[in-house]
């Protein structure tokens, strides 16, 4: 069975940014996805970033995955694709499973950056070919150049919904409207803003009644909520669209953490169960780093963030390097998390962060005691 210093499972932004800090502190690093192709969330972002040029404003995701490929690359990570990672034992074992065999992977730290699944949202149709997730409609235009429909309706307003729905029409689609529960816009204003330009009506406090269709998605209903929740009788809309995308939040894929025997925490503020972990973005099992969505849902940019800090502690566990030299590099990057999480948008994130904070201190007071977790 081969050994390495650190395993990182998952290639996205959260997992590219964990191996590159791990090799630049003296690890070997084996980097595993399942997918085909490593990148992540970055390689379907041709937007560009907003915010701090500290934080990549300006740029587009698919150039930032691009130059973190190349950092990957030039250390000396050890990458592995359709490389599915299906069990990890004590002892500091993966199993790995690959098109031709199943094997085992020793490592003495490990970083899950396993990342997100887009949640599903039932109603009559919903099963219907052409209703499909925003982050699967997506990957079919700007990974794979195919449109997945003519005609779109799309369900969520946060700010995947939004962005996906303005590159829908940059690829020549139709966006019928833009539904939402929720009674104002969940998203950044400048993405509602650039939707509502192009014409493309945002109704909130909507959502779908019905989807009709001989085999496929034909035509979708929505309806206005009431003060209780449900569809008003008569308010019913009804919308000509051959695909209905769904946007309405993700999960943290949190498997290998439950494998793993990390202590978890359910903080709807960050997506779900999340495994408790500190500011260093180690969980309650010595050697088991978290980042990115795993750890709770947020943005490429602090998932990236989280990623070099999860790298730089875990060539620490890995016995790699100093804790003094850990901390200086680690500094900057915790700051900057602090910041991407100031402000009204970060407010959420945050107090789903202090949960996690508090629960790692009853967590680790339940370990010191005996009790275990």
């Amino acid at each position: 069975m081969r050994s390495v210093d650190v395993a990182v499972v998952g290639a996205g932004p959260a997992g590219l940014c964990a191996a590159t800090e791990a090799a630049r502190h003296g690890c070997e690093v084996a980097l595993l996805d399942e997918n085909a192709a490593a990148g992540g969330q970055l390689f379907k972002q041709i937007h560009k970033f907003f915010g701090s040029r500290a934080h990549g404003a300006g740029r587009r995701g698919i150039d930032i995955g691009a130059e973190l490929l190349d950092e990957v690359a030039d250390l000396g990570v050890h990458v592995c694709l359709e490389a599915p990672v299906w069990g990890l034992y004590e002892g500091k074992t993966l199993a790995v499973a690959t098109s031709d065999r199943s094997w085992k992977l020793g490592f003495t730290a490990i970083v899950l950056a396993t990342g997100a699944t887009e949640n599903g949202l039932a109603f009559p149709g919903w099963t219907l070919p052409g209703v499909m997730g925003a982050g699967c409609v997506q990957t079919m235009v700007n990974v794979h150049r195919v449109l997945p429909g003519e005609r779109v309706l799309m369900v969520g307003s946060g700010n995947v919904g939004l962005i996906v729905a303005y590159q829908l029409l940059q690829a020549g689609a139709e966006v019928a409207a833009v539904v939402d529960v929720l009674p104002c816009v969940g998203g950044y204003p400048v993405h509602a803003a650039k939707v509502a330009r192009a014409g493309v009506p945002i109704l909130t406090g909507h959502t779908v009644k019905e989807v009709r269709g001989d085999g496929c998605v034909e035509e979708a209903t929505v309806w206005a909520l009431g003060g209780d929740g449900r569809g008003m009788p008569g308010s019913e809309r009804a919308f000509a669209v051959d695909t209905v995308a769904i946007a309405v939040g993700l999960t943290p894929m949190t498997e290998l953490a439950w494998l793993a025997g990390c202590a978890m925490l359910y903080v709807p503020e960050l997506g779900g169960h999340v495994p408790l972990h500190d500011g260093r973005m180690a969980t309650s099992v010595p050697g088991v780093f978290v980042a990115g969505d795993a750890s709770g849902v947020e943005e490429a940019s602090s998932a990236m963030e989280e990623g070099r800090l999860a790298g730089i502690w875990a060539a620490v566990a890995a016995g790699r390097a100093e804790e003094e030299a850990a901390a200086a590099a680690a500094e900057p990057h915790a700051a900057a998390l602090e910041a991407l999480r100031s402000g009204p948008y970060g407010a959420r994130v945050q107090r789903g962060k202090e949960a996690l904070t508090g629960g790692a201190a009853a967590a680790q007071a339940q370990i010191l005691g005996g009790g275990g977790v």
